[in-house]
């Protein structure tokens, strides 16, 4: 883990706009989701994401929770990043992690790089020990598996 942030990279062979359409509709998430947490977008989530759209989704690591995300960097094509919180009470004690993809075309390709940066959860400390780092990395890689498949032609 490189100070709060984890990141993979991968390069696709698909043009930066058809990855970023992917990863800006919430409701196609689960498709891509390498952890098998994301369970589905919550009614009212917007078709596509801008900056500032808000998204709750249904989650699951051994029990339901559900977690409020906030879109807070948005380029086109090039980069989207969300921060995610748990709903309701806890959300003030839980959650502030940020996923950032950015996109990278190269020779035909792009260069696709998914970041799990934890500098602003409240949770920090803890989610620095033991294997959660490593394990969301592998997840990570998973992800980007998953969206090369759905992009790939």
């Amino acid at each position: 883990m490189d100070g709060h942030v984890v990141s993979v990279e991968r390069v696709i062979a698909a043009p930066a706009s058809a990855l970023f359409e992917v990863v800006a509709d919430a409701g196609r998430h689960p498709e891509i989701d390498g952890s098998g947490t994301v369970v589905k977008a919550k009614a009212g989530a917007p078709q596509r994401l801008r900056q500032g759209s808000s998204f709750g989704m249904s989650m699951k690591m051994g029990v339901p929770y559900s977690m409020t995300n906030t879109v807070i960097e948005f380029e086109e094509n090039r980069r989207i990043a969300w921060k995610t919180v748990f709903q309701g009470f806890l959300g003030r004690f839980i959650g502030g992690r940020i996923w950032r993809y950015e996109f990278e075309e190269k020779d035909g390709a792009t260069k696709v790089t998914e970041s799990w940066d934890i500098s602003q959860d409240k949770q920090a400390f803890f989610l620095r020990r033991g294997n959660l780092p490593e394990s969301t990395r592998k997840a990570m890689n998973s992800t980007l598996e998953k969206l090369a498949t759905l992009t790939e032609s």
